[in-house]
């Protein structure tokens, strides 16, 4: 199963793919973690930490620099250029780097190809979260992707990459909008009079996100029963029950 999630930079896509991924990493699925993003900050958000999250970013980088062997494969680009988070997911960094080797996989590969390479192996799960805006999106073809997760913030442009987002999607891939950080009803119709006609996830404006985003630790080891970490672990259990444990999709 290949689940992508995008969404206006900052509108909260790189905490809904480290919460997901880690409740589904608990249900006992094989998740595999794709930072996408050109700032990759999903570390964060899975609980290995800062300075973790920046050392593979520095190895993605030492790679254009010669400092760093080269791959062969894309699943030797998951051993050597990832790590282990907590509940067992695999990160890694996947932001491409442009240099003289185009048919490299570990760095002449665009993240919707390794999104496709990755999502082969025989029940896991890759969860990826794109680069901000809808770019990586327009890249992809009908099928490469089991369910596209757009957030949304009840903001004007954060609503309307979300809407250009489910446009481009539609037809391809189930999707599911989430309104992330609602704080009242009127912000919540703010996106459903754009997006209404899509399935919708509501996560409340929550403190303990803001604050694990402001220590730099994981929501879901922070508080777990949080408002807003409870609702992207429901919807962790709905996309997991999509998927057989240890088995395929």
């Amino acid at each position: 199963m290949k689940i992508v999630v995008a969404g206006k930079g900052g509108a909260g896509k790189t905490t809904v793919s480290g919460t997901i991924a880690r409740a589904m990493a608990r249900s006992g699925h094989d998740v595999l973690a794709l930072d996408a993003d050109a700032n990759p900050m999903l570390g964060v958000s899975l609980g290995v930490g800062a300075e973790e999250t920046d050392r593979l970013a520095a190895v993605r980088q030492a790679l254009d620099a010669g400092a760093v062997d080269h791959e062969t494969s894309v699943e030797g680009l998951v051993d050597t250029f990832g790590t282990d988070a907590p509940d067992g997911v695999r990160l890694v960094v996947a932001s491409r780097i442009d240099n003289d080797k185009p048919s490299c996989p570990c760095c002449g590969v665009s993240p919707q190809q390794l999104l496709d390479e990755l999502g082969r192996r025989e029940g896991r799960i890759v969860i990826g979260d794109l680069e901000a805006g809808v770019g990586t999106l327009g890249r992809m073809g009908e099928g490469e992707a089991d369910r596209v997760l757009v957030v949304a913030n009840p903001t004007a442009k954060s609503i309307e990459v979300a809407r250009r987002a489910v446009e481009i999607v539609a037809g391809r891939a189930p999707l599911t909008v989430i309104a992330n950080r609602v704080r009242d009803e009127a912000e919540l119709e703010d996106i459903r009079s754009v997006l209404g006609g899509q399935e919708i996830v509501v996560v409340p404006e929550e403190p303990a996100i803001a604050l694990a985003d402001r220590d730099g630790v994981a929501p879901i080891d922070l508080d777990a029963e949080a408002p807003g970490v409870s609702a992207l672990l429901e919807l962790a259990d709905r996309l997991a029950g999509r998927a057989v444990p240890g088995g395929a999709p």
